[in-house]
Parts: structure tokens; C-alpha cells; sequence
């Protein structure tokens, strides 16, 4: 028998944060989930909805605040959907984060923490103001044009002038086209009617060069007032570099479509993580927090232990971003994606920073590496970096086989990363340590790097 009804009100004690920032209170064991809570905190709560087996509810009076506990410096916090953990002093966002990839760990990968290292997060000295892309729909409203994020669980945008965790540049590039495009009378895309011209507007800043990008996602080819615009954009920001054209016709959610054309100026803009250069397209994959990105790379790099003779294999290689920073120290690189455009693009930045040691395959890697390895190539070192779904069971079965003396994994969802680890683990590999590092700061993603050891 659930012990709660749905309307009524109950004093809690929170026990704990999920995965996705909300705090966990429990009445006789059944748990209740309410955001903008924190561990220790005492609150009387108004339960909102009520499902089998947990519930959601929300504050009404907080009677004891946790230590951890801050003003949300953001004006739109709690209505826009961008970050989840502002109230949590970063203090208490990096205790968080080690504590979600331990209990995963322990929980789903069945690893004994006694005998593996985990680690404190590494954090940011500055954690504001660290993304270099920004993506933000545009919508209009009482006649004008706005520009923001989501309302948490809606297509509601919120206006927004300035985001905290946004390179300060991105928004008043963002602000200023807004401006421009309504003194041109450009009109907002309407979902539901499916008319209007601009979808979403994105920037992209190169941290290192200062370069910028520009991009219209567009629902038609046209582009009215386009020199008119163009001019405006580029006297205003004379570090705009290049500004493109996506064409999304169709009713959809997905943000881009599959027509992208350079309008003015250049395909790409550049940027460097540690000594590697990186050129940036309209639809290129680059970590949106470069600082933090070779944070992680150069853990990896460190488990990796390279010594300049091992043949390594980069699954998952993206536009070549670990590879590049393998092949420093790697006899060779073989990198595969199955995107063919990321492909291209890890070519040509090999090429850009003149590294000859390095090779990438279009592909689904779970296809092409059993491929390489019945051809002979035995990598001598597997790095993999999946997507948030975790490496195929194709892909872990052939690291089996291939049985590589070093795995190291770099994963974007700590929970896929305990799921695969517990897999390799049980083929004969021994996980030594595991570093969480902090690439999103105020929301509740948490990436991760592990090093895996060969000990059959």
C-alpha cells in the first residue's frame, strides 16, 4: 500500500540527490522526489503526482537549510531547464558528482571500491561562463522576437539576456542578432503552425583565437535582407569570422537539418586545447568547455601511459580530439567514427597540426575494429569515449579477444560506464582507478575517466 496521497502535505527530511539533481525524501521507505532540495534539509513538502512505486512533490516551507545550500545567482533559474545544481555551492556539486560515480560503481559495475581508486572531482578554478557554443531557439512574442532556453519540461522559451555558464561573448552576439533580425522584421519559426523563418540561432567561440561563428537554422533556402544582416553582424563583430546557413524544412524537434551553407566568410573557425589545433565547422562535434576538455584528455593520456612504441585504437574518435592528443606519444593513432563529415574533420586537424602518426576510418566502431583486428592490427591500447547509450556489446566482446594490455575508458554517463566496466571486468580486465571530472559545472552531468588493466 503506497503511504501518500497525492495533494497532501508531509514533513520530510531529505536523504539524498538523484542522478538528475532532485532531492530523495522517503515516507516508510517510499521515495519522493522534489527539486531545488538538498541532503539534511528539513521541509514540509506538497506531494504532486503519485506513481507506483515513487512520487514527486514539491517545497512549500524549508524549515533547516543544508550548509551547501546558496542563492542561485541566476534571475531564471529555476524557470529555465539549463542548469539543475546552482543552489549547491560547487563545494557540494563536486562531492556530488565523485559520490554519483561511486555509488554507480559499487551498484552497477559490482567494483569494489576498496580495492579501486576513485577520486576526488576535478573542478574549475572560475566555474561561470565556460561554454564556447550557444543554441537557443528563437520564438516571438506581444510582436517581438525572443531569445532563450526552455522552460524546464516545455517548449516555453524564456528570455534571456545573459546565461551564467555562457561565454560572455556568445550573448551579446546572441542579443544584438536578435535586435538586428527585428528591425528586419524576420519572423519566428511556429512550431505548431509550422511558418516563420528563424528557428534557433547558434555561436560558436573559439576560447584561444576569439574566433566566431554564426549560425541561422532556418525552416526555407531564403535569407531576406541577407546583405542588409551580413553587414550589420560583421561592422558589430569584427571577430565573426563566418556565418552559415542550416535549412531544417521539416516539423521536427531536431534542431538541425541536413542542407548547411557557408553564407560569409569562412567554412571553419579555430581553437586550441593544450598544444592541438582545432578547425571548428557549423556541425562540428567540439566539447563546449574547453578548459575542462584538456583536463580530461590529459588524464587519459596519463593512464594511457604511452612510451612511443604502442599502436593505439581510438573508438569513438570524433573530429580526432583524443587521438590527436594520443598521437603525441603514440607510435601510431587509429581513430573511427561513424560519422563521415567528423571524419573528414579529424583529417584535416591532423593535417592542420602536422601529425603523420595518426588514421581514421568512417564507421560504426563496433564493425570496424573486429575488422582491423582480423587484419593483424593487435592495438596494443584501447581508448574508448562512446556516447551516453555506452560502447556496443559488439565493441566490448572484440576488446576481449583483441585483449589489449590497457583500456581506458572516457565516459560522459557514469551509469553506462559502470555497466561496461563490470563487463570488461568480468573478461579478464582490473579497473585501478576512476577520475571524475566536472565538464558541466551547475547542471548534473558528470564525466568520468578510467583506467583498465589486462590481468589474464
Amino acid at each position: 500500500m503506497i503511504p501518500i496521497e497525492k495533494n497532501e502535505y508531509y514533513d520530510v527530511t531529505f536523504e539524498d540527490l538523484t542522478h538528475d539533481g532532485a532531492g530523495v525524501a522517503k515516507i516508510e521507505g517510499f521515495p519522493i522526489f522534489v527539486a531545488n532540495a538538498l541532503p539534511n534539509e528539513r521541509a514540509k513538502i506538497k506531494v504532486i503526482k503519485v506513481k507506483k512505486g515513487y512520487a514527486f512533490g514539491k517545497v512549500m516551507e524549508l524549515y533547516e537549510e543544508s550548509k551547501e545550500r546558496i542563492e542561485a545567482p541566476c534571475p531564471i533559474y529555476k524557470q529555465c531547464g539549463g542548469c539543475q545544481l546552482q543552489h549547491l555551492s560547487y563545494k557540494g556539486q563536486l562531492e556530488y558528482k565523485e559520490k554519483q560515480v561511486r555509488e554507480v560503481l559499487a551498484r552497477i559495475g559490482k567494483l569494489d571500491l576498496e580495492t579501486v581508486k576513485v577520486h576526488s572531482t576535478l573542478g574549475m578554478d572560475d566555474p561561470w561562463n565556460y561554454r564556447n557554443k550557444a543554441q537557443v531557439p528563437i520564438g516571438e512574442r506581444e510582436g517581438g522576437l525572443v531569445a532563450g532556453f526552455y522552460q524546464q519540461r516545455s517548449h516555453e522559451i524564456i528570455e534571456m539576456e545573459k546565461c551564467l555558464i555562457q561565454q560572455s561573448e556568445n550573448d551579446k552576439v546572441v542579443q544584438v542578432i536578435k535586435g538586428i533580425c527585428q528591425k528586419y522584421g524576420i519572423r519566428a519559426y511556429n512550431e505548431q503552425k509550422h511558418k516563420g523563418w528563424l528557428r534557433h540561432l547558434m555561436v560558436r567561440y573559439g576560447v584561444t583565437t576569439k574566433e566566431m561563428m554564426v549560425v541561422f537554422i532556418t525552416r526555407t533556402n531564403d535569407f531576406p535582407h541577407k546583405k542588409e544582416i551580413m553587414k550589420e553582424i560583421t561592422e558589430r563583430f569584427p571577430n565573426v569570422k563566418s556565418i552559415v546557413q542550416n535549412i531544417n524544412a521539416k516539423r521536427t524537434n531536431v534542431i538541425f537539418g541536413d542542407e548547411t551553407k557557408v553564407i560569409w566568410g569562412e567554412e571553419y573557425i579555430y581553437d586550441t586545447i593544450g598544444h592541438v589545433k582545432f578547425a571548428i565547422s557549423a556541425r562540428s562535434f567540439y566539447q563546449v568547455n574547453p578548459e575542462q576538455t584538456k583536463v580530461l584528455y590529459e588524464k587519459a593520456l596519463e593512464y594511457a601511459e604511452l612510451t612511443g612504441t604502442e599502436s593505439v585504437i581510438d573508438a569513438y574518435c570524433g573530429i580526432g580530439t583524443i587521438s590527436l592528443f594520443l598521437a603525441q606519444k603514440a607510435k601510431h593513432v587509429f581513430g573511427v567514427e561513424i560519422v563521415p563529415e567528423a571524419i573528414e574533420d579529424a583529417k584535416r586537424n591532423a593535417s592542420l597540426n602536422e601529425i603523420t602518426n595518426a588514421e581514421f576510418a568512417v564507421g560504426e566502431a563496433e564493425v570496424v575494429i573486429p575488422k582491423w583486428y582480423k587484419e593483424g592490427n593487435k592495438a596494443d591500447i584501447i581508448v574508448v569515449d562512446p556516447p551516453r547509450k555506452g560502447c556496443d556489446e559488439a565493441l566490448l566482446r572484440t576488446i576481449l579477444e583483441m585483449k589489449p594490455k590497457k583500456v581506458v575508458y572516457v565516459s560522459c554517463n557514469p551509469a553506462t560506464l559502470a555497466r561496461d566496466l563490470h563487463v570488461l571486468e568480468q573478461g579478464g580486465y582490473r579497473t585501478v582507478e576512476v577520475q571524475p571530472v566536472d565538464m558541466f559545472p551547475h547542471t548534473v552531468h558528470c564525466e568520468a575517466v578510467a583506467k583498465l588493466e589486462l590481468i589474464l
